[in-house]
């Protein structure tokens, strides 16, 4: 039984992946500041379900808060970190930028030198697809170079990826760094589409469409970034031999580093996306066609093959799927 501390842990993310380690045997201490970035409601009820499973602990802390996140360390004793907690959203980073230099700078240095002084064998953390930023190639490789961020967000998970390589290089500490690509699924956050759009339909409210609809998203599913994430949790990274400074390959390091993709390798047309949800109401939405919103990007596409060469997964859940058992537990928990 491995002692596993999930920041996070009342997130979306965070409360799938901590009931897929303790079904796997695992212990977990869940650690989230329970903010009220939205509903605060949503993430009590996913803590209340946690509770009730065995071998998971709850801390009620910030990453920013020093001194008490050194002694969880301490006293915690962990063999893996998996840090999810963080600033989300692109467009809230437009008009609150010091929160993500709070949450993901200065409290992702918190978590490194937690990991550093006391013996974590893995760091595994949460990045974003958002660092792809102005890149156009598709699909996006880890191997490519992500220099052109648009978005203070995407910027801090990029520092976020270069903070952890500074470690794994001068102290050995083993880091994997997931880019997620679209998370959506049951228990979501309700500041992403799928939530807006469900909600407003419901209502009889028009949706706004960004880009008059010509966005196209590599929408995944949350069980296929959870299934990911525990293998690549189980998996620690080692220092590639092949590795050149001459030519340098982003993805992986000299030292025990390594940067993967967990997205469904398929994009989607965001009016496609609609279209499965209105299926799933049964209900026509009325669009409100605007245009690209500063930060965000036209498309996102991801390349997995290092995901699937080194833990032999790849993402594969449908929209079709995917849409219907958001749309499912949506009416459940809303009883609508």
């Amino acid at each position: 039984m491995k002692r596993i501390l999930v920041t996070g842990a009342a997130g979306f993310i965070g409360f799938h992946l901590s009931k897929r380690l303790i079904a796997d045997g695992n212990q977990v201490v869940g650690l989230d500041n329970l903010n009220d970035y939205y509903d605060v409601r949503l993430k009590y009820d996913r803590l209340a379900q946690l509770e009730q499973l065995p071998n998971f602990s709850f801390v009620k802390m910030g990453l920013e808060e020093r001194e008490q996140l050194h002694q969880l360390f301490e006293s915690g004793k962990f063999d893996t970190v998996v840090n999810l907690a963080a600033q989300a959203g692109v467009r809230y980073s437009l008009t609150n930028p010091y929160a993500y230099i709070d949450s993901n700078i200065s409290g992702f240095i918190n978590i490194l030198e937690g990991c550093r002084h006391h013996g974590v064998k893995h760091l595994v953390y949460a990045s974003s697809s958002s660092v792809y930023g102005a890149n156009t190639t598709m699909p996006f490789s880890v191997h490519h170079n992500v220099d052109h961020p648009v978005s203070l967000y995407a910027a801090t998970k990029k520092a976020n990826e270069l903070m952890a390589h500074t470690y794994s290089s001068l102290y050995g500490l083993p880091t994997t760094g997931l880019r997620f690509f679209t998370v959506y699924g049951p228990w979501g956050r309700p500041d992403m589409a799928l939530f807006l759009f469900t909600k407003a339909i419901l209502e009889g409210r028009p949706i706004d469409v960004f880009n008059h609809g010509k966005m196209r998203r590599d929408f995944t599913y949350v069980d296929d970034i959870v299934e990911g994430v525990a293998r690549v949790a189980a998996n620690t990274p080692q220092a590639d031999p092949g590795w050149s400074g001459a030519v340098p390959d982003p993805g992986t390091s000299f030292a025990p580093y390594k940067i993967y993709n967990i997205g469904n390798n398929q994009p989607v047309e965001l009016m496609r996306f609609i279209e499965v949800l209105e299926e799933c109401l049964g209900i026509q939405a009325v669009k409100n066609l605007m245009p690209l919103q500063a930060g965000d990007v036209p498309a996102t596409y991801a390349d997995v093959d290092d995901l699937m060469n080194d833990v032999g997964f790849r993402p594969a859940t449908s929209i079709e799927d995917g849409i219907r058992r958001f749309v499912e537990w949506y009416k459940h928990y809303y009883n609508c």
